[in-house]
This record gives structure tokens, C-alpha cells and sequence, in this order.
């Protein structure tokens, strides 16, 4: 399933591809591409994967690099 998702108040490229490598090794995220000048996350998550769990595991993995950054889901 692929997902597309909103980012408000992402500050750099460096910090995006940290969140892109953390995100990927979260139960389920077969890909992720986050870019900054859109300031847009897209995702492929496996079929049947929990969306509510992963949803707080990715905000999670997104503060702990960029603590005033966050996912619009």
C-alpha cells in the first residue's frame, strides 16, 4: 500500500535522510522517501500492516531527529 503524508517544519536534508533510514527499519515500511523541498513523506507499508501503531512509530522516530518536526497523517 503506498501513503503519502505532509510534513510540517522539516529544516534540513540531512535530517530528512536520517528519518528516511529510521523509518525504514520500522516493522512493516517496505519503502520511504522523504524530501525536503516538498516537505512530503511517501511510504509503502506491507499489506495488513497496522496502521495506528506504525503512525506513532514513525512521529516517534521523527522527533527523536527533529524534535519540532511532524508528520500531518
Amino acid at each position: 500500500m503506498k501513503l503519502v503524508y505532509k510534513m510540517e517544519d522539516l529544516e534540513c536534508a540531512h535530517c530528512a535522510a536520517k528519518m528516511e533510514k529510521a523509518i525504514l527499519k520500522l516493522q512493516g515500511v517496505t519503502a520511504c522517501s522523504i524530501s525536503f523541498l516538498s516537505q512530503k513523506m511517501k511510504l509503502e507499508v506491507a499489506e495488513g500492516c497496522e496502521l495506528s501503531a506504525l503512525r506513532e512509530a514513525i512521529s516517534a522516530a521523527v522527533r527523536k531527529i527533529e524534535p519540532d518536526c511532524r508528520v500531518i497523517f
